[in-house]
């Protein structure tokens, strides 16, 4: 692994700790839900002229329009990484993204093929399926070849191995499962509300997408090379009915975060006898006594997989009164679950606290540890 690489991946640890920390579960209510907007190409760089049709004007047109659509909403922040007819570096979207610490990036792009293929699809990054993903994935990164110094920039980079890329795809690993909630929402609303045909979600190393340490997807909207599909996505309905599918479906995928936001239970900490113990000295447990960290409250019963959790796991989900409580791992061994809570605070649960349960009922973690 070259030096880029390595300097690369330690950007990105550094940058997901503060993507982490900034996003904890009880600030979504005041933090704005920032999404990027990327409409592809632009300037010299027109995209694919498939039809006759212009790739660089279609997408930032649907991007804008999208972006029209997501301000009406409470709570939104949008940003742009071009607003008109202009040439943004790969790089450079990514760090627009990451200088925003939004919670999506999402890339519009229209797609072209020697054939009469046609449909939409919606990428996340990931290693190259198949032949097909990765061809679609090198027309889109052969972008770097407009840049300047793109031998400096993308050192690590050979767009025509899909081997170059099996190292960096480590970086949006923490980010897939909800890459792919969104991805999949897009699609779902282009095939049940617009009949488009749905070529899927899928995956290939796309270096946008690399670039950007949060969900991401890249959506091809549409054919410009099928005549009837390009001349839809060129039309003021076309662009007018995808920009509302992509902006329902971030939307959908904002309250399914907020269906996390749990209310404060900070308070709750005192009640359980929570104390600052990271520097206690090893303790004995009575017989009979397990412990789990709380880490969310509220009133909806949210599925209790890992990827609505910021990645925990093993999620458990208990009921009081008209409560949801969701607790993160379980274990007889309270040194563990000191480290467990520290883990836990690192994803960004900072009002996080240990729970102590003994035969089943809750008690408080003091009358149940003894020291040394």
């Amino acid at each position: 692994m070259n030096k880029y690489i390595v300097s690369l991946l330690l950007t990105a640890n550094l940058l997901l700790v503060q993507f982490c920390f900034s996003s904890e579960l009880n600030t979504y209510q005041t933090k704005p839900f920032t999404v990027v907007l990327d409409a592809g190409h632009g300037g010299h760089d027109p995209g694919n002229l498939g039809g006759g049709f212009k790739e660089k004007e279609i997408a930032l047109d649907i991007v804008l329009k999208v972006g029209e659509i997501l301000k009406k909403s409470p709570n939104i922040k949008v940003v742009y990484t071009r607003k008109d007819d202009s040439f943004v570096d790969l790089y450079v979207r990514g760090k627009i993204a990451n200088d925003a610490q939004a919670d999506l990036f999402v890339s519009v792009h229209c797609n072209a093929h020697n054939s009469s293929a046609h449909g939409t699809e919606t990428f996340v990054l990931g290693l190259h399926a198949n032949k097909r993903n990765f061809e679609v994935a090198k027309k889109e990164n052969s972008v770097i070849y407009l840049e300047e110094d793109y031998e400096v920039n993308y050192a690590a980079y050979d767009i025509n191995s899909p081997e170059s890329f099996i190292g960096l795809t480590m970086m949006q690993e923490e980010f897939l499962d909800q890459s792919v909630f969104l991805a999949k929402a897009i699609q779902d609303n282009f095939t049940s509300n617009l009949n488009r045909v749905n070529r899927g979600v899928k995956q290939a190393g796309f270096i946008v997408l690399h670039q950007t340490f949060m969900p991401s997807v890249l959506i091809e909207t549409g054919f410009l090379t099928y005549k009837p599909e390009g001349t839809y996505l060129n039309s003021k309905k076309g662009k007018g009915d995808m920009a509302e599918s992509i902006a329902n479906a971030v939307k959908k995928y904002k309250t399914h975060l907020e269906e996390n936001v749990g209310v404060d239970f900070s308070s709750e900490v005192s009640d359980h006898g929570q104390t600052d113990t990271s520097n206690q000295t090893a303790s004995v447990v009575e017989p009979g006594v397990s412990f789990r960290v709380q880490i969310a409250a509220g009133s909806k019963a949210v599925e209790t997989k890992s990827y609505n959790f910021k990645g925990l796991d093993p999620i458990s989900r208990e009921k009081e009164g008209s409560v949801f409580r969701y607790y993160y791992g379980e274990t007889t061994s309270y040194e563990q679950v000191q480290q467990m809570r520290q883990n836990a605070i690192s994803k960004g649960y900072k009002s996080s606290f240990i729970v102590a349960f003994k035969n089943g009922e809750k008690v408080k973690v003091q009358s149940v540890l003894k020291s040394n």
